[in-house]
């Protein structure tokens, strides 16, 4: 009896465990065909394609799961999708760019550390005579040549040469591209052949037309003297004030005149000097003596207080031309104050002239433009200006070996300081 209750209890367990077992199995059979939808949906993100979901499915020990991966699927299929719409819109502003710096009538290269060509934009490839992507890796040395001992890394509107244009009048300058490791220089080239032309044929007619004012500008003044002299009988109070009036305007032309013509003569020739010893009180004292009467008319007076009579080898004539020519600037901007102060002084090396004013001043901004060939502030006072009066003493002071400074406070004190080796 008992054996027989052994044989049916063992019967009994095999049944239940072939029960749990056949259980078991179904639930791993489940499990693994989830991880094979997450598997296979894994790797369709990893191979690009964001539109696969894993199936819903009603379990609760799954759905978390399913919800999580499915939401971070379409997290990055929109962020795939941004990501298009940003790549396409930088392409389409890399081409709007890239046809703007295209349409440039300015060459544009980007060179590395040893002057290889990166980038060139086609009006380089024009003028170097090379064809599409060919000059990459060229030599930017084999197309261009600049003046010796120049570093190309610090060209500022330098004149170059283009080996292959046969109309050679092009500048470039040169900017380092701040990059972390390797060196960049944009080097940007400009065709100035039309400005210079015009240039030219600007001052040449500037010249033929002052040259051929200049001669009845001087038979006037010749004729208002002999007037002032009774050469052609007396004279009353009232024209002789007329007739003055007219010389100081005759004056300031044939100045006006002959600095145009002083301008165009240093451009054909440069400037001679004819140097000798001056002694700079009685210098100065005569060219005082002869402006007075122009700033008197402006109610101004120039004060000189001669002190160490100061010797300087020059050319009388140009330092002349220099110091009226500042006179005459302090004049016409001092219309503010009733004075202009002329000194003298000793630097090391050099001896100064010192012109100052105490009218309107020169803003910061332009102190760096009053030098430049036809700048003239004159305009803004309504009054006669070349823009070259500077330009011309400048250059003057610079054949002597000197340079003229400027330091300027608006509404308070201009002072131009010319300087002359010793």
């Amino acid at each position: 009896m008992l054996w027989y209750i052994l044989n049916f209890s063992i019967i009994i367990v095999f049944i239940v465990l072939f029960l749990i077992t056949r259980r078991t199995n179904k639930r791993w059979s489940k499990i693994n065909d989830y991880l094979g939808q997450v598997t296979n949906t894994v790797n369709s993100v990893r191979y690009g394609n964001l539109s696969t979901k894993i199936d819903e499915l009603n379990h609760p020990t799954y759905q978390n799961v399913t919800e999580s991966i499915n939401r971070m699927v379409e997290t990055l299929n929109d962020r795939e999708k941004m990501i298009i719409e940003y790549q396409g819109e930088l392409m389409r502003q890399n081409k709007l760019l890239e046809s703007v710096i295209n349409s440039l009538s300015d060459g544009i290269l980007i060179v590395n550390d040893k002057y290889n060509i990166l980038r060139a934009t086609p009006k380089i490839t024009d003028w170097f005579g090379t064809k599409g992507k060919d000059i990459i890796g060229q030599n930017i040395f084999e197309f261009i040549q600049i003046g010796e001992n120049t570093n190309i890394e610090r060209l500022k509107n330098a004149d170059i040469f283009i080996k292959h244009t046969p109309t050679n009048n092009f500048i470039m300058s040169t900017k380092k591209l701040s990059l972390e490791e390797k060196k960049r220089y944009v080097l940007l080239i400009t065709d100035v052949t039309n400005e210079r032309e015009i240039e030219t044929l600007k001052e040449d007619f500037v010249a033929t037309l002052t040259h051929d004012l200049k001669v009845p500008i001087v038979a006037e003044s010749n004729i208002i003297n002999f007037l002032l002299e009774g050469k052609f009988g007396d004279i009353n109070d009232k024209q002789e004030f007329a007739l003055k009036s007219m010389k100081n305007s005759n004056q300031e032309l044939v100045e006006l005149v002959q600095i145009l013509l002083e301008t165009y003569k240093i451009k054909e020739t440069g400037i001679k000097l004819l140097k000798e010893n001056i002694l700079l009180n009685g210098f100065l004292t005569d060219i005082i003596n002869e402006t007075q009467p122009i700033a008197t008319n402006s109610g101004i007076t120039i004060y000189f207080e001669p002190t160490r009579d100061i010797k300087v080898t020059a050319d009388r004539i140009q330092l002349q031309r220099v110091i009226k020519n500042l006179i005459s600037n302090a004049i016409s901007h001092s219309n503010t104050k009733d004075r202009i102060d002329i000194t003298t002084g000793e630097e090391p090396g050099f001896i100064t002239i010192s012109v100052i004013d105490y009218g309107q001043g020169i803003p910061a901004d332009e102190i760096k433009l009053i030098f430049n060939k036809y700048y003239s502030a004159a305009k803004k006072f309504r009054k006669i200006g070349t823009g070259l009066g500077l330009y011309l003493s400048q250059q003057i002071v610079k054949s002597h070996g000197g340079e003229i400074l400027v330091t300027s406070e608006e509404n308070v004190r201009t002072e131009f300081r010319v300087k002359l080796p010793l």
